[in-house]
C-alpha cells in the first residue's frame, strides 16, 4: 500500500515543484526591464488567471474522482465517457471566458487597481494570455483523469514540459524580440497548446483501446451532466471559500502596514510549501481512495486512508521541525531587510505550528475527492472560513497581527476537524 501510495504521490509532488518556477522566472525577466511597471503588471494580470484556474480546478477534481471510481469497477465505458465529459463541459466554460474575455478584464482590473502605466501594461498582457484558456483547463480535465486513472506519470511529464516550452518562449520573446509583457503572454500561450497536444498524444499512446466506447448520448446524458456538475459546483464553494480566505489575509496583512504585509507574505511561502507537498499526497488519496471505492473493496479503502493520514503526519513533522530549526535563515531566501526579517521572526511561531494542525485537511480533501463526497467539503469548507472571519474580527483589536495568524490556525484546524468528523459518516458507514 505505502509504495502505491509514493508511487502516486511523487510525481505529483515533483509537478507541484514546479509551479513556482515559472512565475519566478517571469518575475525576474520582468524585474531586470527598465520599468518596475512590468513586474507589477504580470504579477495583477498573472493574479487574475490564478482565479481563474483555481475556479474551474473543481473540474479536475470531479473528473479525478469520478474516474478513480470507475476504474476501480472496471467499468471502461464510463471512464472515457467521464474524461469527454468533463472535456466538454471544460469546453464550454473556455468559450463563455472568450465571450466575456471585455467585462472581466474590466471588473478584475477595477478590483486590482494599479496604476494607469501598471494596469494599461497588465491589459497587454491579459488580452493575449486569455487565449491559453481553453487548452489550461482541458488539461486540468485531462490530468485530473490520468489521477483518477491511477498515472501521475503523464501529468508530470506535461507539466515539466511545458514549463521548460514556457521558460524558453519567455526568454526568447522578451530578451531577443523585446515584446516585453507580451512575450510573457504569449510564451504562456504557446506553452499551454504544446501541453495540450501532448496530453492528447500521451492519451491516445496509452488508452486508445478505450476511445471504442466513446457514446455521445451518454456523454451528454443530462442527468449525469447535471451530476457532474453538481460536484464540481460543491468543489467549486469550497475553492472559492480558500480564495477568500487567503486574498483576505493578504488585504488585511496590508492594513497593519508595509512590514506586515511584506512580512506576512514572505511567512505564507512556508504554508505553500508544505501544501505543495501535501497535495502530492492528496492526489494520491484521490486515485486509491477512488479505486477501492469503485472496487467496493471497504478494507483497503479503510487501510488507504489510515495510511495516507500517517504520510502527511510524518511530513507535517518534518516540516514543524524545519521550520523550528531554521525558519528565522529560510525567511532570507525571501528578503534581506533587516525590519521585515525581525518583524517576521516574531510571527515565526505560528507557522511551527501549521504543519501539525493542517496536514489531515490536506490529506482528506484528496480522500473527499476520490469518494466524491463534495458536500462534505463544501460544508467543512463554508464553516471554517466563518470561523476564520468570527476569530479574527473578535481579536482583531488586542491582538492585531497575531489575531490574523491565529485565525488562519483556526481555519486549517477547523478544515481538519470538521473534515475528521464527517468522515465517519461518510466514509465508515461502509
Amino acid at each position: 500500500m505505502n509504495k502505491n501510495i509514493l508511487h502516486l504521490a511523487i510525481p505529483n509532488i515533483i509537478s507541484n515543484l514546479t509551479v513556482p518556477l515559472l512565475t519566478i522566472v517571469d518575475l525576474h525577466l520582468m524585474g531586470y526591464l527598465d520599468s518596475v511597471t512590468f513586474m507589477g503588471a504580470v504579477a495583477l494580470g498573472g493574479t487574475i488567471f490564478n482565479l481563474v484556474y483555481m475556479s474551474f480546478g473543481a473540474l479536475r477534481m470531479s473528473t479525478s474522482g469520478l474516474t478513480a471510481q470507475a476504474y476501480g469497477a472496471n467499468d471502461n465505458s464510463e471512464t472515457v465517457t467521464g474524461l469527454f465529459r468533463g472535456l466538454f463541459i471544460a469546453l464550454l466554460g473556455s468559450l463563455l471566458i472568450l465571450t466575456l474575455q471585455v467585462p472581466i478584464a474590466n471588473i478584475s482590473f477595477f478590483i486590482l487597481s494599479g496604476s494607469e502605466q501598471v494596469t494599461t501594461l497588465a491589459q497587454n498582457y491579459f488580452f493575449i494570455r486569455i487565449w491559453a484558456v481553453p487548452a489550461a483547463i482541458g488539461m486540468m480535465v485531462i490530468n485530473g483523469w490520468f489521477i483518477g486513472m491511477q498515472n501521475a506519470k503523464y501529468p508530470l511529464i506535461t507539466s515539466l514540459v511545458i514549463n521548460i516550452i514556457n521558460i524558453a518562449a519567455d526568454i526568447y520573446f522578451v530578451r531577443v524580440l523585446g515584446w516585453n509583457e507580451k512575450g510573457v503572454a504569449a510564451g504562456s500561450v504557446i506553452a499551454q497548446y504544446s501541453g495540450l497536444i501532448l496530453s492528447l498524444f500521451l492519451l491516445n499512446k496509452k488508452y486508445h483501446h478505450l476511445l471504442s466506447y466513446i457514446n455521445i448520448k451518454k456523454i451528454l446524458h443530462f442527468s449525469e451532466v447535471r451530476h457532474y456538475l453538481a460536484l464540481s459546483s460543491n468543489i467549486f464553494i469550497r475553492t472559492i471559500c480558500f480564495i477568500t480566505v487567503f486574498t483576505f489575509f493578504t488585504s488585511a496583512s496590508a492594513a497593519f502596514g508595509d512590514v506586515a504585509l511584506a512580512s506576512n507574505t514572505a511567512l505564507l511561502q512556508f504554508l505553500m510549501i508544505f501544501s505543495y507537498f501535501l497535495d502530492g499526497f492528496a492526489y494520491a488519496a484521490e486515485a486509491i481512495t477512488g479505486k477501492f471505492l469503485g472496487a467496493k473493496k471497504y478494507d483497503k479503502l479503510h487501510e488507504a486512508i489510515r495510511k495516507l493520514l500517517l504520510w502527511g503526519l510524518g511530513f507535517g513533522l518534518i516540516f514543524s521541525t524545519i521550520y523550528l530549526i531554521g525558519g528565522d535563515k529560510i525567511i532570507y531566501l525571501f528578503t534581506d531587510k533587516k525590519e521585515v526579517i525581525n518583524y517576521s521572526n516574531e510571527y515565526l511561531k505560528w507557522l511551527i505550528i501549521l504543519p501539525l494542525i493542517s496536514f489531515a485537511s490536506y490529506i482528506w480533501d484528496g480522500i473527499f475527492i476520490g469518494i466524491t463526497a463534495s458536500v462534505g467539503m463544501r460544508n467543512s469548507a463554508i464553516i471554517s472560513t466563518i470561523l476564520f472571519f468570527i476569530i479574527f474580527y473578535l481579536l482583531k483589536g488586542p491582538l492585531e497581527n497575531h489575531a490574523l495568524w491565529l485565525a488562519m490556525l483556526i481555519f486549517m484546524a477547523s478544515r481538519s476537524i470538521s473534515l475528521s468528523i464527517i468522515a465517519k459518516k461518510t466514509i465508515y458507514s461502509h
